[in-house]
């Protein structure tokens, strides 16, 4: 499925741009930018739950915020783009 990642994070102090560069090396880890704090995520319902959980962990709650929007297998239906950058589709080739 695919996860829509977007989070929050307060970084008026040096704990909380720490916390902001460790949530966005999570996500790196399982998906793409798209945006500044927004992130793309295909995942099995394991590794969503974990990545879940890891990103809890890290965030404030009482600080940040984070948003995980499900659009499931059929995501490609579900996404319009409109701009300079390309739509990322993890399931087509990728050319380097």
């Amino acid at each position: 499925m695919l996860v829509l990642i977007t989070y929050d994070v307060n970084t008026a102090d040096a704990a909380g741009r720490k916390r902001l560069r460790q949530i966005a090396r999570q996500c790196v880890n399982y998906g793409q930018r798209v945006q500044n704090s927004v992130f793309e995520c295909k995942l099995e319902p394991a590794q969503y739950k974990l990545l879940q959980a890891k990103l809890c962990a890290i965030m404030d709650p009482e600080r940040d915020s984070l948003r995980f929007y499900s659009l499931g297998n059929r995501y490609e239906q579900k996404i319009e783009h409109f701009g300079c950058k390309q739509t990322y589709l993890p399931d087509e080739p990728l050319i380097l």
